[in-house]
């Protein structure tokens, strides 16, 4: 019963922002650019993300990656996803203050740190292993 009502719930306020979103969007002057961007971006997400991001996770299981490393690859791409706008953003920009921080050196650093915990987390599982198995 109470999932019911979680659902119920998690319906209704789906529904009402969905409501707020189309509202919102009744308020836009280049109305048409909108919708085609976002015909765009599940274009671009239909035929080239997903497909590719399904295509490097049977290589990777093919392969016998697991866990961490995958972990890390899905982190990586979702990171790189939201950065892309900003990374991407060409040459030097009119109003220092819109974009201040230094972003493709962030999301450097964030990668390496990605880099750096799953090989923390790689190292540390084959030391687990290594403990179980009696010394032959």
């Amino acid at each position: 019963m109470k999932v019911k009502v979680l659902r119920l719930l998690a319906g209704a306020a789906g529904l009402a922002l969905m409501g707020v979103g189309a509202s919102l969007l009744l308020d836009v002057p280049d109305l048409m650019g909108v919708l085609e961007w976002l015909g765009g971006a599940v274009v671009l997400h239909d035929a080239l993300i997903a497909p590719l991001v399904l295509l490097v996770g049977l290589v990777l299981v093919r392969s016998g990656v697991r866990g961490p490393v995958r972990g890390a690859l899905l982190v990586a791409g979702a990171l790189t996803a939201v950065a892309l706008p900003v990374l991407l953003r060409p040459g030097p920009r009119a109003n220092s203050t819109v974009l201040p921080l230094d972003y493709p050196r962030n999301w450097l650093l964030t990668m390496v740190g990605v880099a750096t915990v799953t090989a923390l987390l790689v190292v540390a599982k084959e030391v687990r292993r290594s403990r179980r198995r009696p010394p032959s």
